[in-house]
C-alpha cells in the first residue's frame, strides 16, 4: 500500500472515531438521570418497581377486582382478614389516618385507593370484607378469592401467610406479612411501608415518593 493511500486510510479511521465520539457523548448527555432515592426512602422503595401479572379476586355485588383497577391511582395495599384481633385493624385505621391527610391534597387523595385482600376466604366472603372495610372508610376497597387467586398475588407482591393450627372450638388465626405495599398507576408494585406503622411518617413518605417517582 503506498504512503499517500495509508494517510487517507488514516484519515478516514480518526474521523470514523470522532463521529463515534460525538454520537455517544450527545447520547450519553441526552440518556435521562435515575433519581436516586433518598436516604429516609430506601427503606420503603424497591430498587426498581415489579411489574404485576393479571389477577382476578371477587368483590361484593358480584364484581371483579384486577388488574385494571390498579390503572391510573396509586394503592395502598394490604393482606389480612376481617378476624385479626389486632395487626389489620391497626393497619386500616393507620391508613384511613394517611388517608384522611391527604385530603389537604384533593387531587392526590382522588388519585389514591385502599384496598384490603383477605387471606382468610373460609370465613371471610367479598360481602362480609367489603362491609368489614367500610367501618374504617366508605372509600376502602375489600377483596378476597380463592387460596390460589391470593396465593397468585401475594407471591407477585412478596407477601406471606400461613394459617395457625386451630384451637379446640374450631377457631384459628393467620399470621401474615404487616407490610402496607404500595402500587402506582402503571400497575407496579414500588414498595412497601414496613411496621410499626406511623401514619404522619407514611404520609410525608408517600408525598414524596409522589414527587420522585411521578
Amino acid at each position: 500500500m503506498s504512503s499517500e493511500s495509508k494517510s487517507s486510510l488514516m484519515k478516514a479511521l480518526i474521523g470514523v472515531g470522532i463521529i463515534v465520539v460525538l454520537f455517544t457523548s450527545v447520547f450519553l448527555l441526552k440518556a435521562p438521570e435515575k433519581k436516586a432515592a433518598p436516604a429516609e426512602l430506601q427503606a420503603v422503595l424497591w430498587p426498581e418497581p415489579r411489574q404485576l401479572m393479571p389477577f382476578e379476586l371477587p368483590e361484593a355485588g358480584g364484581k371483579v377486582f384486577n388488574l385494571s383497577r390498579l390503572a391510573d391511582k396509586w394503592t395502598l395495599l394490604f393482606f389480612g382478614y376481617t378476624n385479626c384481633p389486632d395487626v389489620c385493624p391497626m393497619a386500616l385505621s393507620v391508613m384511613k389516618a394517611v388517608y384522611d391527610d391527604l385530603a389537604e391534597y384533593p387531587q392526590i387523595q382522588a388519585k389514591t385507593q385502599v384496598v384490603f385482600v383477605s387471606v382468610d376466604p373460609e370465613r371471610d366472603s367479598p360481602e362480609h370484607v367489603a362491609e368489614y372495610v367500610t367501618y374504617f372508610d366508605e372509600h376502602f376497597i375489600g377483596v378476597t378469592g380463592s387460596a390460589a387467586a391470593i396465593d397468585g398475588l401475594a407471591k407477585q407482591m412478596s407477601a406471606g401467610y400461613i394459617k395457625e393450627k386451630p384451637e379446640e372450638d374450631g377457631s384459628y388465626q393467620v399470621s401474615h406479612t404487616g407490610s402496607i405495599y404500595l402500587i402506582g398507576p402503571k400497575q407496579r408494585v414500588h414498595g412497601a411501608f414496613s411496621p410499626p406503622h406511623r401514619p404522619e411518617v407514611i404520609t410525608e413518605q408517600y408525598l414524596e415518593i409522589l414527587k420522585l417517582r411521578n
